[in-house]
């Protein structure tokens, strides 16, 4: 009896240790993968760093799918409040009553804003008061900075854009601007101003490198390059900002992407899109 006992406790104690190895191979095949949809919406400016740091993410996570909604700061903000996006995105930082309804930015990038012209315009450099001068009105003629004459044309983007409101911010020109066009682009805001010899208009310098039907005037006498944006002599400048809120807690795979966009590790795929990138 007593051998049969022991064989019986032999069997079930075999037993055990496979169930409990297979259970361990089990985790080590599923629970290590991250799965999951990251949803991120707002600011157009944005739309190259985003696109960058997507694109590496899911390759890197290829059980994981991130959106990107291109509808603007404003939108962008509303979203990552209301719940609608994981993640908001905005080229403008947070106003304090944006933070004391329980939003929280964190900079991912800094970016330039180019004052751009007609790649033909004789202009090379404006001063900030100029710029300032020309979007609200009190110049409206190109020959008043060295140009050739020509009513000014003044190209800009809509209220609730990001771009609109680090331009006006900075330029101290906020309500007062008097534009043509106002564009919900920027896009947009670039093929206005190639299509017109009298424009001017302003964009991410990351969506104008690299463009030949417009050119960035210098802006007291310094280019809007990456080098200038990140030592800080290029005066018309704003972050790229990911917006959360407060206390809340992100899905595994957007905690993943947001830990992911705001590393080191991403400094080259952001420096690539024309962006600074601020991790060190």
């Amino acid at each position: 009896m007593k051998k049969v006992i022991c064989l019986v406790l032999a069997a079930v104690l075999v037993l055990s240790l496979a169930a409990c190895g297979s259970k361990d191979s089990d985790n080590k095949g599923g629970d290590t993968a991250l799965t999951g949809k990251v949803s991120t919406n707002g600011s157009t400016s944005m739309d190259k760093v985003i696109g960058a740091l997507k694109e590496q993410f899911m390759l890197d996570n290829t059980g994981v799918t991130v959106t990107y909604d291109p509808t603007g700061s404003g939108s962008g903000i509303e979203a990552a409040s209301n719940g609608s996006a994981d993640i908001g995105l905005s080229s403008r930082a947070l106003k304090d009553e944006e933070k004391a309804n329980g939003l929280e930015g964190t900079v991912v990038a800094l970016d330039g804003i180019a004052i751009i012209v007609n790649a033909n315009s004789a202009v090379t450099d404006l001063s900030v008061e100029q710029i300032a001068k020309i979007f609200t009105g009190e110049i409206t003629d190109w020959s008043e900075v060295g140009g050739a004459a020509g009513t000014i044309s003044c190209i800009g983007r809509e209220s609730g854009s990001g771009t609109r409101d680090g331009f006006e911010s900075i330029t101290k020109t906020k309500d007062a601007c008097k534009l043509d066009q106002e564009l919900t682009s920027t896009g947009g805001v670039i093929e206005a101003v190639a299509g017109n010899p009298n424009a001017i208009g302003y964009a991410s310098l990351s969506a104008v490198e690299g463009k030949t039907t417009v050119k960035a005037v210098t802006v007291g006498g310094v280019a809007c390059t990456e080098a200038t944006v990140l030592d800080g002599s290029y005066q018309i400048q704003r972050p790229f900002v990911l917006v959360t809120k407060s206390g809340a807690t992100l899905s595994p795979a957007a905690q993943a992407f947001f830990d992911f966009a705001t590393s080191t590790a991403a400094a080259d795929l952001i420096k690539n899109a024309g962006a600074v990138p601020v991790a060190k």
